[in-house]
């Protein structure tokens, strides 16, 4: 995969990427992730400062949250499961409300390092999006998991034109101006995807940069049978998506 994605210019000077970290906002969408979530959240702690990590209660029951709590660390609640998308969403507009200039997201159930946030900032100088790619060396990630993955990237980059490795790594940087400006329809995992098509499609900048993949104990809370549907339908609405782009460029003449 090499170094992120060519871009002319930068949306940040090098020179400010301190200044950078300091407005970065971690935002960890959590439902029943265990006890390894309190690790995840001092991790991203450490990389940016507590104040700024974002853990969204989707509806946990596991006692992950109240023991989050305990240590301090800021909760966001849904009142019931909602679903990752959602769970984003939330996140998103607490950390826009409080001025934040990047968020970097990273699942609670300790799949993502932390200590990886500094690369993420790294390549945040030559695009509006940086996304960690475990498909270099998957290493531990479960064949099939490798396949599908590779069959929804190579979808997804035709869709968003922009080539990407990894569609489905929640560990990203995303800056505001992307969040700002892309509406997310989807709810559930498929609102990653979605964010990539979308992001792509309106000329934002994403880069990769090649990280591990870490595998434990978590079960996967990804159904296979429902959630490759909800990528399904998202593919059929992006096709109306790109519609109305064509729609707009020709000029849109509707009465």
């Amino acid at each position: 995969m090499g170094s992120p994605l060519g871009a002319t210019g930068s949306l940040f000077d090098p020179t400010r990427r301190d200044d950078l970290r300091g407005r970065t906002w971690a935002v960890i969408p959590a439902y029943n992730p265990g006890r390894v979530l309190v690790e995840v959240a001092r991790g991203a702690a450490r990389q940016l400062a507590p104040e700024r990590v974002l853990v969204v209660d989707d509806g946990c029951t596991d006692g992950s949250i109240e023991a989050a709590r305990k240590e301090g660390i800021r909760i966001l609640d849904h009142e019931r499961n909602l679903g990752k998308g959602r769970a984003l969403q939330t996140g998103f507009q607490k950390a826009l409300e409080e001025g934040a200039e990047g968020v970097v997201t990273l699942d609670a159930d300790g799949q993502h390092d932390p200590a990886w946030i500094p690369a993420l900032l790294e390549a945040a100088g030559t695009a509006e999006m940086v996304v960690g790619s475990r498909m270099k060396d998957p290493g531990p990630m479960p064949r099939l998991r490798v396949a599908v993955n590779r069959i929804t990237s190579a979808v997804v980059s035709r869709l968003a034109g922009v080539r990407v490795t990894d569609s489905q790594s929640g560990f990203r940087w995303i800056a505001a101006a992307v969040l700002r400006s892309v509406r997310l329809e989807s709810d559930r995992f498929d609102a990653e995807s979605e964010l990539l098509i979308k992001a792509g499609r309106a000329g934002f900048r994403i880069a990769e940069i090649p990280m591990p993949a870490v595998y434990g104990d978590e079960v996967s809370k990804i159904h296979p049978v429902r959630d490759t549907v909800r990528f399904l339908r998202l593919v059929g609405r992006s096709r109306r998506w790109m519609g109305e782009e064509k729609g707009r460029g020709s000029g849109g003449e509707r009465t």
